[in-house]
């Protein structure tokens, strides 16, 4: 899990996020983000909706994976607002490095925004 200072908190910014942002969709996911200057670090949310996985085990499953994943490759990473929105239940079960081979190009992109 990443610390608790990079998590969002609060539903206005990711609002903000969702109104103004940008977006990158990958095979099991859309990753949506915006600058945020008033920031040092960056804000990280994973999102899994009902509608993706029914079982809240399999929901939190899906986002812990996530965050691992980026909490050990976020090194660099500017000040930006993120928002990853998953929409595909097999992120629960598909291999670790198939799942680093379909987000990790997306936000890798982000360290160069």
């Amino acid at each position: 899990m990443i610390s608790n200072t990079f998590r969002f908190h609060g539903h206005g910014s990711l609002k903000y996020l969702f109104r103004h942002g940008k977006g990158t969709r990958t095979k099991y996911a859309t990753v949506k983000y915006v600058q945020n200057p008033k920031r040092k670090n960056y804000r990280l949310a994973v999102i899994v909706s009902k509608k993706v996985a029914k079982s809240a085990v399999t929901r939190n499953r899906i986002r812990r994976r996530i965050y691992e994943l980026i909490r050990k490759n976020i090194d660099g990473m500017p000040n930006l607002d993120i928002a990853i929105i998953v929409h595909d239940e097999r992120v629960s079960t598909v291999d670790h490095t198939e799942l680093e081979r379909s987000l990790l190009p997306a936000i890798e992109d982000l360290k160069s925004t």
